[in-house]
């Protein structure tokens, strides 16, 4: 399988490039240890989320 990740950040509303389940766990791993809450989602899924007006939910 081929599948590509990318990552949402919850202080920049950001949304990363795509990349390996691997890479994005580590990079999630990066993310907590600097105190960033951020999630994973499928590459569909955040082009999904670039076209449209979506709210990120909110950790506060």
């Amino acid at each position: 399988m081929n599948n590509k990740y990318v990552i949402i950040r919850s202080d920049t509303k950001s949304i990363s490039e795509a990349m390996t389940k691997s890479e994005a766990i580590s990079k999630i791993k990066e993310y907590d240890k600097e105190g960033i809450s951020a999630y994973i989602v499928s590459q569909d899924e955040g082009d999904r989320i670039k076209k449209s007006n979506f709210n990120i939910p909110k950790w506060d």
